[in-house]
């Protein structure tokens, strides 16, 4: 199996489940999704970064719940009918994702998937594994286990424990 630097797509490609996040489209290796959810009032937790809104009880597991709009820092956050939670097991460990909406499960070829170009050093890109393109649509594939494992997230492990 053949992996491009840092990537998991492999010579058959990679099949994800893609999301939007303002007007941009991610997407997220659909291994590591285990359940799409409305999103719905959460506990919060003090001290905790404004990107970690709190926690969920799903089924007895104690879920922090991550809105990736406040990570990115992507404008003014409004939760509406259309916003999901994703809810992913990460490195043995179940978190929720907030993001805009779900928009549907795609197959990319190593044709399709472009590595993620280099910006100067001032813009983050260490989560972004590269770019996909499916007919006119462009899409931001994430490496979403690297950013929940990040040191920046390490209060994501507090609010599970």
């Amino acid at each position: 199996m053949q992996t491009n630097e840092g990537q998991a797509a492999s010579g058959q490609g990679c099949e994800l489940l893609t999301f939007t996040l303002g007007n941009e489209e991610y997407g997220i290796d659909i291994l590591k999704v285990q359940e799409i959810r409305g999103y719905d009032a959460v506990t919060t937790i003090a001290n905790t970064p404004a990107f970690i809104k709190g926690v969920i009880n799903l089924r007895g597991i104690i879920v922090p719940i991550v809105d990736l709009r406040i990570k990115f820092k992507l404008g003014k956050v409004d939760y509406d009918q259309f916003t999901v939670v994703i809810i992913i097991n990460v490195a043995n460990r179940v978190v929720g994702i907030v993001v805009d909406g779900v928009s549907d499960v795609i197959a990319l070829t190593e044709e399709q998937l472009r590595p993620a170009p280099e910006f100067s050093s001032s813009l983050d890109t260490q989560y972004i594994m590269g770019l996909g393109t499916v007919e006119q649509r462009m899409i931001i594939v994430m490496d979403i286990e690297k950013l929940m494992t990040s040191r920046d997230m390490e209060l994501v492990d507090l609010a599970a424990a």
